[in-house]
């Protein structure tokens, strides 16, 4: 090699370290990574071919000593093109050898061209060669030599953290290659030319500067244990490009369009949950009338345990009392008739967090219809196949779930499959339920892509439900999504106006919520509230058991509606109260006597249990009585009741309103001397342990010292027989928040 061309890698090394500097400071965006990726790989192939060209000058002979049919030259030529990435090797010749090598080889140096139309670049593209070659060095070099480096091989497991995108290492070798490399072949054919040919090409690559960078690169992962090999910037997620082991690609040929992104949906941070304060404490004096519509949705508490069995605590908001208590079965008495579809028991018992006050439990229990007696269902699956549901806890789990479902349907049941993303489509037209094999082909053939047309697929649905309407049957829309709507009707109040038109006509919504990290629960609320319906959340295949098959009858057949509770307190024995849960379920106090308006339905079997903490006369208050009251004038003459719980409801069908009502004696119905069936004290104090454990999640405003070692203890005590494991889980799910909570 001559002083100018010993000269010129002078520069271009220096021009490398420059490079290299300027990519530490800069963040390239994801398109002039890939830009800059695919030209640092035509750099290195035209490079290559010239240094091929020296080699076999200095080696005559080769075509002799090569066993081949195929020319030892165009085995070499076709071994860089099994990719740019697998010809990298790490080796351990120093700057000065690589020089010597690269004086034998002859040819004009096209890749220094190359290189001075990439400096020539804006400084995007200039640092993107730089941050991309590091990147594409540092993984190959850690894949190929693992032990060396004291390294093992990363897998390419994306997690999201603090808004970074991250690579996980997991902690296994790299798998072994089965088939000899052609570098090998060609080594043992030319050993002198290939040793030569690897120094020029290592030590071109494999600069000083880069060397020290990838030192700090591996000190980067002992000191972190197994954490991310380099740093990426969030546009680089977006570009889809993830290292692999040992990649095989035409060079030059590698865009951002063949890049393979990432399996599965992921989002972070954006699930919607409705905003909600606590019900404060009220006055009997100022507002001794509390009412509240009923509510059988179960989905906060199965987030809830999602959460928790991911080792953190929900958020707050996530966290609804009402829905967490309802979440069980509580052996209330079954009503003697369907006549009267109810049975209404209230237990009033002490407050394990605040001496002095009083829990009354206020449960209803819903008549269950015989099997012989159950009507047929005109049912239509609304399936969101958009590109948020791509990941394998939304649309695989929706098909498990609706299989399950399909179990408990016969031949005079019908089912209608309608899909929306882009836009909305009909799969399956109403088709009998015994017809499994053909509903599921249409289920299985369903794949997710695309964006939230949730408004059209809708309106699709409640067609297809009209279109084969059946006045004796129960016509259901059965809504399975994460509750993304991006396209089409967005608009919350002209869906929710929607959905109660379609209810007036007979056809309900009901809605199963799925995923994490885009679950938009919000909505989903209030498209099943006002669409008479039951909102769950589906984290589990148990969890679409216990939903769709142990509870069918109760999701599928109402036997009330607009089920509504109305407690007057009594202000010479109760000075204050307050409702546990139901915030967004409050109704103003005309709205009970009003048959328009509307209120939550209760199906076939179910179980609602509301409780009120409340303060009696002459203990101790939070709220200061006021100065200026009038005193009462029946404190002489004590009334003998703490409450008056009037329940209405209408029988499905009906438009007219009946009532139910009973007096709250003003004593403990459970407490150590009282002499009550084995149930009431088991199902009370359960309740209240998942009603103080609810608010616990939430901040426990009002449980004063009472913590989760109470709460687990009164579960623990009194979980009964627990058929399904339900309760046990509780008391699981209680450890794993005491844990959480000290993290």
């Amino acid at each position: 090699m001559s002083d100018h061309d010993d000269k010129h890698l002078d520069e271009k090394q220096s021009a490398v370290e420059e490079a290299l500097r300027q990519a530490a400071q800069m963040k390239p965006d994801a398109k002039a990574k890939a830009a800059a990726l695919s030209a640092a790989m035509q750099a290195f192939d035209e490079r290559f071919e010239e240094s091929l060209g020296s080699i076999q000058a200095a080696a005559p002979g080769a075509e002799a000593v090569s066993e081949s049919k195929e020319a030892p030259e165009k085995r070499l030529i076709s071994s860089v093109h099994q990719g740019f990435f697998h010809r990298v090797r790490q080796r351990s010749n120093t700057h000065n050898s690589g020089r010597r090598a690269m004086k034998n080889n002859t040819g004009k140096n096209k890749a220094g061209k190359n290189a001075a139309k990439i400096n020539q670049a804006n400084p995007w593209l200039y640092s993107g060669v730089a941050a991309a070659s590091v990147l594409v060095i540092s993984v190959v070099v850690s894949q190929q030599y693992p032990g060396q480096l004291g390294l093992t091989a990363p897998t390419t497991e994306m997690t999201e953290r603090d808004g970074v995108a991250r690579i996980d290492e997991i902690s296994s070798q790299a798998p072994a290659r089965k088939e000899k490399p052609l570098e090998q072949e060609m080594a043992a054919a030319h050993p002198q030319a290939s040793a030569k040919k690897d120094e020029a090409v290592s030590q071109t690559l494999m600069a000083p500067a880069l060397e020290r960078r990838m030192a700090e690169e591996v000190a980067q992962h002992e000191s972190k244990r197994s954490r991310a090999l380099s740093k990426l910037s969030a546009d680089s997620m977006a570009s889809g490009y993830v290292p692999a082991s040992a990649p095989v690609a035409t060079p030059s040929r590698i865009s951002s369009a063949d890049v393979i992104a990432p399996q599965g949906y992921q989002d972070v941070g954006r699930d919607d949950f409705e905003h909600v304060e606590d019900n404060p404490v009220k006055r009997v004096a100022d507002e001794p009338v509390s009412t509240f519509s009923t509510d059988v949705d179960t989905a906060s508490y199965s987030f809830v345990r999602r959460q928790l069995n991911q080792g953190v605590l929900p958020q707050k908001d996530a966290v609804r009392s009402e829905e967490m208590l309802n979440y069980f079965d509580y052996a209330y008495p079954l009503p003697a008739s369907k006549a009267e579809p109810f049975s209404t028991n209230v237990v009033v018992s002490d407050s394990p967090w605040k001496a002095g006050n009083k829990l009354m439990h206020i449960g209803i229990k819903g008549y269950e219809i015989a099997a012989t007696e159950q009507p047929n269902t005109n049912l239509v699956f609304l399936l969101d196949v958009s590109g948020s549901m791509n990941s394998p806890d939304k649309l695989p789990l929706v098909k498990q779930s609706l299989e399950l479902l399909l179990g408990q349907l016969d031949e005079n049941d019908s089912v209608a499959i309608a899909v929306y993303a882009g836009a909305a489509g009909t799969v399956l037209e109403p088709t009998p339920a015994n017809q499994k094999q053909k509903i599921m082909q249409a289920l299985n053939q369903l794949s997710a892509g695309g964006s939230t047309a949730g408004g059209e697929g809708i309106a699709l649905a409640y067609q297809l439900a009209s279109a084969n309407f059946d006045k004796n049957a129960v016509n259901r829309v059965v809504l399975a999504t994460d509750g993304d709507f991006n396209v089409g009707i967005r608009d919350r109040d002209e869906l929710k106006g929607f959905v109660e038109r379609e209810r007036e006509k007979g056809i309900y919504l009901s809605v199963l919520g799925f995923g994490q990290g885009n679950y938009h629960d919000h909505l989903m609320q209030e498209l099943a509230q006002n669409g008479n319906g039951i909102a769950a959340y589906i984290d589990t295949l148990s969890e679409a058991q216990k939903v769709l098959v142990t509870e069918a009858t109760s999701s599928l057949f109402p036997i009330a509606q607009d089920v509504k509770i109305q407690v007057e307190f009594n202000p010479n024995t109760v000075a204050e109260y307050r409702l546990i849960g139901y915030e967004t379920r409050a109704l103003a106090q005309e709205d009970f006597n009003n048959d328009a308006v509307d209120a939550g339905d209760i199906g076939a079997g179910h179980t609602v249990t509301a409780i009120y903490e409340f303060t009696p006369v002459g203990a101790d208050t939070l709220i200061d009585p006021s100065r200026y009251a009038k005193a009462s004038a029946a404190e002489a003459n004590q009334s003998d009741e703490y409450a008056f719980v009037k329940l209405r409801y209408k029988l499905p069908g009906e438009s007219k309103s009946k009532l139910i009502d009973q007096p709250v004696p003003a004593h403990n119905t459970v407490n150590e001397k009282s002499k009550v069936a084995p149930w009431v004290s088991r199902e009370t104090q359960f309740g209240t342990a998942v009603a103080g454990f609810s608010q616990l999640l939430r901040g426990g405003k009002y449980t004063g010292d009472w913590d989760y070692d109470d709460a687990l203890a009164l579960a623990q005590a009194n979980k009964g027989e627990d058929l399904y494991g339900y309760r046990t889980e509780l008391v699981q799910l209680i450890r794993k928040a005491k844990i959480a909570q000290g993290m």
